[in-house]
């Protein structure tokens, strides 16, 4: 048999059979449970990943690329500020002190950090912080907010907010804590309701003063960084012994491994979807075969090989497959522009990093679900072609 007959079998096998109709809604079955599969794939990658990158930015952002600070206790001394700062000229840096303290307004409390930092330095390597300072002018007890913190409090620019600190003073008999009312100048607004709650900022010597902290001393120093994996690296060879830097994804390394752990979990079963569309095609070809074992024995008979019965049904799977796979990027292409492009779902921005769908479908994903599921329609076409082309010819012809 030629070979150019396969492409016309294939083309007359996949058309509607009127006297078995069963055969035809399989196979279309199977074509929408692929297209369907790749087009939730898709999808679900596609959010999965900008829900990662949205989170890396964020945290980033607050948590900085790099922070050096004392290995064991102590603090880091203006000298070693001054000596990065000549080493390293192409990084940013920032000295910072650090402090837990209690928020309180009325009879509302909310527990978090206050950083003592210089806000010149500080806007260099945060431009969350650079935005909301602006050209406004701090003076030594003024305070910078996060916005989830002023809209709790119901704060204003220039409200005195009071600050109790965790560490206490002896008097008398007893022991007090350390209160002081700060001003609020300014607010920020990082796009996490968490760190929007907990971080504060005010002047490196108001917190001096607070917690009788030398002039050369600080708790750490912030480093801002395009490349914070290879910047750490150099740093490191340069700290002294008793200091140590680190980066900002050290402290969520277990959050960062559950995501992706969920990605690859969400992966397997979604792609059990297309798993179990190609049951479909199983079921169809075998159908297709059992229908069709006369006219198998007869091309056989008149020349057909084996395996050119095995391509007839292998191709007539294939085509299923992959017209889903094609029908399925589309839609999936589809579906992702018009998330992205229309304000269809609104997420609330103090649970999430943003308030609009993120969307970002890496190559490497997209390759993965096409070839994922094109290697799932070629192993399920080959059970039934198989099937096909170990059809026994005299006993078919004999029984027909």
């Amino acid at each position: 048999m030629k070979t150019s007959i396969i492409p016309y079998l294939v083309k007359r096998f996949l058309r509607f059979d009127s006297d078995q109709p069963f055969i035809f809604l399989s196979a279309m079955l199977a074509f929408l449970g692929i297209a369907l599969g790749v087009m939730v794939l898709l999808i679900a990658m596609a959010l999965m990943n900008g829900f990662d990158k949205e989170f890396r930015k964020k945290l980033t952002v607050m948590n900085y690329p790099l922070t050096v600070m004392p290995k064991f206790y102590g603090s880091v001394n203006h000298d070693l500020l001054i000596d990065l700062e000549n080493k390293f000229p192409d990084l940013s840096f920032s000295p910072y002190i650090q402090a837990s303290v209690m928020a309180r307004s009325g009879s509302k409390l909310e527990g978090g950090y206050l950083f003592g930092v210089d806000f010149k330095s500080e806007a260099k390597v945060n431009h969350i912080i650079k935005e909301a300072i602006g050209d406004t002018e701090f003076n030594k007890f003024d305070v910078l907010v996060g916005k989830s913190l002023k809209d709790e409090f119901n704060l204003e620019i220039d409200d005195r907010l009071m600050y109790i600190f965790t560490n206490v003073e002896p008097g008398g008999f007893s022991v007090t804590p350390k209160i002081k009312r700060f001003k609020v100048k300014s607010v920020f607004d990082s796009g996490l309701s968490a760190y929007d709650k907990a971080y504060n900022y005010t002047s490196l010597a108001a917190l001096r003063a607070m917690l009788h902290m030398p002039d050369n001393q600080y708790d750490g120093i912030h480093i801002s960084s395009s490349d914070p994996h290879a910047d750490i690296l150099r740093i490191k060879e340069f700290l002294p012994m008793n200091t140590a830097v680190k980066g900002w994804w050290e402290d969520n390394i277990n959050f960062f491994a559950a995501l992706e752990l969920e990605k690859l979990s969400l992966f397997i079963v979604l792609m059990l979807i297309i798993l179990i569309a190609a049951i479909n095609i199983i079921s169809s070809l075998l159908m297709n075969v059992m229908n069709r074992r006369s006219e198998i024995a007869l091309l056989m008979s008149l020349g057909a090989t084996s395996m050119e019965v095995k391509k007839i049904f292998l191709y007539i799977g294939i085509v299923i497959g992959v017209s889903g796979i094609v029908a399925g990027v589309v839609l999936g292409m589809s579906g992702l522009w018009i998330l992205s492009s229309f304000d269809i779902v609104s997420l609330p921005k103090d649970v999430y990093p943003t308030s609009t769908l993120p969307l970002d479908l890496s190559v490497k994903d997209f390759f993965m679900i096409v070839i994922g599921a094109f290697g799932i329609v070629v192993a399920s076409s080959y059970y039934p072609a198989k099937k096909a082309s170990e059809v026994d010819i005299l006993t078919v012809l004999r029984n027909e």
